[in-house]
């Protein structure tokens, strides 16, 4: 069977090599739930530090290439449904446009954010007061390093929590207790993966068994046995997928905003249900974000 994917361009069309013998071949019906984001425009974006191994400030960056890619995430977005919520982005903040790790948000608390580099710190603070000035009645700022949803992961019943490059594992256990929320500790290894949104995401997370998708070699052996138990029934994807941020995708329940170059993966969302549609995020990269880190969930 094929399936036709969207994305910028010509659509695209996976062939899909497995037949459908019988009805239980079926693919699953997969339903998208409206969501609520938060986005930052990249006005300033430039790579000036590195702080993580994907950055390089002798790479050559285009602000406008930025803008342009970032708009048509937000338009992809849009066009599926959902609300987009805008912050100002601000002077000398050239990563403010990666929203995700400034704010966890969950049944209409908030945990903010604190940075464990010097370069991000002033972003918290900005965030904090988009989140009073839009009502948000619990805002807390953390005390311990805490990246927001660039190391947590909401799976519907229980937060993912990552550490090993950037939050603090003490910030996992604030988490649980200013959110309510049960948490589970993932311990990440390899640099190129520093928090778990470029390791690891949610597909479902309305469905009684959530569904994730994962790169195993960015997390500790032990790490690896938990999220086999908590999820036998995993899209596991290859080193190819990884490279290109394949997994710092958002999924609505059925379709899954993702890197273009995330083939393999899509193929594999793909033939659980999902419908893969493709954004560029070439200059975005850059910087070691992708569509996740341009967006956080704003639930409840």
């Amino acid at each position: 069977m094929t399936v036709s994917i969207s994305g910028p361009g010509e659509p695209i069309t996976l062939d899909i090599a497995a037949p459908i013998a019988s009805a239980q071949d079926l693919l699953p019906v997969r339903v998208p739930t409206t969501r609520r984001y938060l986005m930052c425009p990249p006005t300033y974006f430039t790579v000036e530090y590195a702080i993580n191994p994907w950055m390089d400030p002798t790479r050559p960056t285009s602000t406008t290439l930025a803008v342009e890619q970032w708009t048509a995430l937000r338009e992809t977005y849009e066009r599926l449904g959902h609300q987009v919520e805008v912050i100002e982005p601000v002077p000398g903040l050239p990563d403010m446009v990666f929203s995700a790790n400034s704010g966890t948000v969950i049944d209409g608390r908030v945990l903010g954010s604190r940075f464990r580099a010097a370069q991000r710190s002033a972003e918290a603070d900005h965030f904090r007061r988009w989140f009073l000035g839009a009502g948000y009645k619990s805002v807390v700022m953390p005390t311990a390093v805490n990246e927001a949803e660039g190391d947590f992961t909401w799976t519907g019943s229980l937060l993912l929590a990552g550490t090993g490059f950037r939050t603090d594992p003490h910030a996992h256990g604030e988490a649980q207790e200013v959110l309510g929320v049960p948490v589970v500790s993932l311990q990440l290894v390899d640099p190129r993966f520093y928090h778990l949104d470029v390791a690891l995401f949610m597909l479902d997370d309305q469905s009684p068994t959530p569904l994730v998708a994962y790169y195993p070699e960015a997390f500790s052996p032990g790490s690896q046995q938990v999220l086999r138990r908590l999820f036998p029934d995993a899209v596991i994807a290859n080193d190819a997928d990884a490279v290109c941020l394949g997994l710092n995708a958002v999924s609505d329940g059925k379709h899954v905003v993702m890197p273009l170059e995330a083939t393999n993966l899509a193929e594999q969302v793909a033939r659980r249900g999902f419908e893969p549609v493709f954004v560029d995020i070439s200059e975005l990269r850059k910087s070691g974000g992708g569509p996740k880190c341009c967006t956080m969930e704003l639930r409840g």
